[in-house]
């Protein structure tokens, strides 16, 4: 074997080596059962869009879905799942585009929802919500009525829903009485047939298993950690729920 081939060699004995301990790292950071991942609910306007190799995707949300500093929007969630959506659906065009504000409930949000133009509608709507609503101990009942109404109109219009429930922090988890509103959207999931991304049980799981240490310092590297993980899980259930062949499924055929 000459010298430039022994070196090629190397080289790709160490990236395969790399990969490999990146999946590692990517598994161990991101540890989570099956059960917040295998959910219930369905995709159609995605699996067109996604057989038409263009997915179009809105974030409607509040505070917890955007990180601050000058590279905050590059590292949030949406921008991390549709990176991750990319990398597994290659030669797919992949834009998520995020409507997110501090402190909006959902009133404001469905109200925003609803007036969505014809002409630039997405094809996928992630809705997270119900933490002011638990801050403000809103009528859970009229918090699910209100999520039902709205998922209900965006589905009429062809639009896809994906729910994503309040996050998880172990400082306020005994001063804000969250499960009622964390019930009511999985009713609306269960109901409307759509899919629902369990944050506050993800969070709670990472937490207490020590994936993630929520009352550490250095908050701002943990929550581009935890970020990272919930755009990767997002993508996941998205090409589950929506039954898009990823790379890894086409390599296999």
């Amino acid at each position: 074997m000459t010298r430039r081939l022994m070196l090629l060699a190397l080289i790709a004995v160490a990236s395969t080596i790399l990969l490999a301990a990146d999946l590692a790292l990517a598994t161990e950071i991101c540890e989570t059962p099956e059960q917040f991942i295998q959910v219930e609910g369905r995709l159609p306007r995605v699996a067109l869009m996604g057989a038409e190799k263009k997915i179009d995707i809105l974030v409607e949300g509040t505070g917890s879905s955007v990180l601050t500093g000058p590279e905050g929007e590059k590292i949030a969630y949406p921008a991390r799942l549709q990176a991750a959506l990319a990398k597994q659906l290659p030669g797919t065009t992949v834009v998520v585009r995020s409507d997110v504000k501090p402190r909006r409930t959902a009133v404001d949000m469905a109200k925003t929802l609803e007036a969505l133009p014809a002409e630039s509608l997405p094809g996928l709507v992630i809705w997270q919500t119900g933490t002011v609503e638990a801050i403000r101990q809103t009528d859970p009942a009229e918090f699910r009525d209100l999520l039902d109404r709205t998922v209900g109109k965006l589905r009429e219009r062809g639009i896809d829903v994906l729910l994503v429930n309040m996050q998880y922090s172990p400082r306020t988890d005994v001063l804000i009485s969250d499960g009622p509103y964390a019930d009511a959207m999985q009713w609306v999931a269960q109901q409307r047939d759509v899919p629902l991304f369990d944050r506050l049980g993800v969070m709670r799981h990472w937490s207490q298993s020590g994936t993630f240490d929520f009352s550490a310092s250095g908050r701002s590297q943990l929550a581009e950690r935890v970020h990272d993980c919930i755009g990767r899980l997002l993508a996941a259930i998205i090409i589950e729920n929506a039954g898009l062949a990823t790379k890894k499924s086409r390599a296999s055929n």
